[in-house]
């Protein structure tokens, strides 16, 4: 019902900045909790950043340490991951969902999944 594609990643050194987004088609209408994920080979998809469809809860995950910001506009179905102060950590498949519930947001059981796009911080 919701297709997400996610554009943005790329090559970056260290201490640099990337900015994602993730457009949105489908049900456009719906008021869906967007969040970024990520996943590097071989580790756990982990939770960056969650934020709801007003944009009145966001939550950050604790390796962000203020270095990452979500938002969104509604109006362009777009949501955006800004990141700075990257590092080589950082480095992973950053994936863009959705889902239709606003409550533990945190947590992967999100209803649509985009196909991620790749961030790679050099050293």
């Amino acid at each position: 019902q919701v297709q997400l594609v996610e554009s943005g990643g790329g090559l970056v050194q260290a201490g640099g900045s990337l900015r994602l987004s993730c457009a949105a088609s489908g049900r456009t209408f719906s008021r869906y909790t967007m969040a970024w994920f990520r996943q590097a080979p071989g580790k756990e998809r982990e939770f960056v950043t969650a934020i709801t469809w007003s944009g009145g809860d966001i939550y950050y995950g604790d390796f962000v340490k203020g270095r990452f910001t979500i938002s969104r506009d509604n109006a362009k179905n777009t949501v955006y991951l800004q990141m700075n102060s990257l590092k080589p950590e950082d480095t992973a498949v950053y994936y863009c969902a959705a889902r239709r519930t606003d409550i533990e947001i945190y947590r992967p059981q999100y209803d649509y999944w985009g196909q991620g796009t790749q961030v790679t911080v050099s050293s």
